[in-house]
């Protein structure tokens, strides 16, 4: 796996490129690019930057309508033009931001690169997310509360499509289509043990999100040790 890139412009601890971008301020749409191309949607995207900048200072609970507004320099009265309310204006930046990491993390699905980078790229896209927020501020983690009211189904729906991806991409290497499967990796071939059985790709992409879960939550160097992770699940501990 070591050395290869899956269509990345950010390279990680391991020395790959797996399919990351650098968010840049997460929130902002710095380096995006096909988003707010109409005056409307320009106005609409420096609406959810301004809700950013908030967010960070004050969390989602403690900004008001007039600070988002006073973080643009318009009026109050203006800024209801774009957003009904200051819970519109997060959600809307929930979604641009989720939807924006899972157009990465089907550019790296969708890439020529071994299979164990691709899984470990779209992987990384959901790590780096979630790292990305919380650098910027401890409030910007609420963008991510999976259980909370404004952005529970989003995190939800991101989550689930993520799974969608690694479902493909481990039917791709054969996972689960008999005793044992083989998994590309660079230039060799290693195989994988499979033990048991049922869902094992589902279960399989179950397991690998629940790793990165564990990785959000402050482990140290937590880019080298998901891939670690990736190729002891996909090619056996070494």
């Amino acid at each position: 796996m070591a050395g290869s890139t899956t269509g990345s412009t950010t390279g990680s601890t391991t020395g790959r490129t797996t399919g990351r971008t650098t968010v840049g301020r997460s929130g902002r749409t710095t380096g995006c690019t096909g988003v707010g191309t109409t005056g409307a949607g320009r106005r609409r995207d420096e609406v959810l930057d301004a809700a950013y900048t908030c967010l960070t200072r004050y969390g989602v609970r403690r900004t008001t309508m007039d600070d988002i507004a006073a973080e643009m320099g318009v009026s109050r009265s203006a800024l209801y033009q774009y957003v009904r309310g200051k819970d519109a204006a997060f959600r809307l930046l929930a979604e641009r931001l989720h939807a924006r990491a899972l157009d990465r993390a089907r550019a790296v699905a969708a890439s020529a690169a071994p299979v164990d980078d691709r899984v470990l790229g779209v992987l990384g896209v959901k790590l780096d997310l979630v790292l990305e927020l919380r650098g910027d501020s401890p409030h910007t983690a609420e963008l991510l509360d999976t259980r909370g009211r404004l952005f529970g189904d989003i995190c939800g729906g991101f989550t689930a499509e993520l799974r969608g991806l690694l479902v493909g991409l481990l039917g791709e290497c054969g996972l689960g289509d008999g005793d044992g499967a083989a998994v590309e990796s660079g230039a060799a071939v290693k195989s994988v043990v499979v033990v048991g059985s049922g869902d094992v790709v589902g279960d399989t992409a179950e397991i690998l999100l629940a790793v990165v879960a564990g990785l959000e939550g402050g482990a140290s160097e937590p880019q080298r040790l998901l891939a670690r992770a990736v190729d002891a699940l996909l090619t056996g501990p070494r």
